[in-house]
């Protein structure tokens, strides 16, 4: 169930390494959860081991950023793939990044899809099962970061996998909670008040203003900051700093031995 006024934590992520800009390292200094990209839509082996030495130093919880085969488009072409095709294709890319972490001393924390594989498995549960199941046999205490309320969350549940609720800042919702698809109007949120009363309004209320005017509820375990957008490191730190003034940590899921139990929700 949605909380409403007793969030004394949350996880922020950012999605890292699609990008050499240098803006990468200042933004692990502000967030708890890093999201690297493994190669197929964005990145490089060596842009891999810099973020696992920068999430390293800060503290900052490693996850894997699994996509299509999709260079060309960032990873935002959807693609009809077959499921054995997908399912080695996450093992493929969690594994590359899981050594990297390895030769750091480090172990990866979670993973999230990127991009129209996230979307597409955030509404198709099939395909949500075989993400699923890929993450659970590579690891089985690996928690999956999916979009509040949906299949992606459902699987984990019925696979017995830790499950993270994610929101997003600068994204537009629609009426059923899902995200307004990109290139449609609504589907980014340029202006970084609007972002971060949107932002506080899902940690605080559980709900989230949907481009139709109504709310729908969502869980904010964790909020994306995408590291990518023009204005990632000044929103970051804007949403950092409003957290903090409300007394609200910023800190990564910490999973129950025995069940996927957060102590930021509790």
């Amino acid at each position: 169930m949605p909380r409403k006024d007793k969030r004394q934590q949350v996880d922020l992520n950012a999605d890292l390494g699609e990008q050499s800009d240098g803006s990468d390292e200042a933004l692990l200094a502000l967030v708890s959860s890093a999201n690297i990209a493994c190669g197929w839509h964005a990145g490089s082996a060596l842009m891999m081991q810099q973020c696992v030495q920068w999430a390293v130093a800060q503290g900052v919880a490693i996850g894997a950023h699994p996509s299509f085969p999709d260079r060309d488009n960032f990873g935002r072409t959807e693609m009809q793939l077959p499921a054995n095709e997908i399912y080695s294709g996450v093992q493929y890319q969690i594994g590359a990044l899981a050594a990297i972490a390895g030769a750091h001393g480090a172990q990866l924390a979670h993973v999230k899809p990127h991009g129209a594989l996230y979307n597409m498995a955030a509404r198709d549960a099939a395909l949500a099962d075989t993400i699923v199941a890929a993450i659970r046999d590579v690891d089985p205490s690996l928690a999956l970061f999916g979009l509040a309320g949906s299949e992606l969350i459902a699987a984990a549940h019925r696979a017995g996998l830790p499950a993270v609720e994610e929101v997003f800042a600068d994204r537009g919702y629609m009426a059923d909670g899902s995200l307004v698809k990109r290139g449609t109007p609504g589907a980014l949120i340029e202006d970084g008040e609007q972002a971060l009363a949107q932002t506080m309004h899902m940690i605080r209320e559980g709900k989230v203003h949907a481009i139709d005017g109504s709310w729908p509820a969502v869980r904010a375990d964790t909020v994306c900051l995408h590291g990518d957008g023009a204005h990632a490191l000044e929103f970051a730190r804007r949403i950092h700093a409003e957290l903090t003034q409300q007394g609200i940590a910023i800190r990564a899921p910490q999973m129950s031995s025995d069940e996927a139990l957060f102590p930021l929700l509790g």
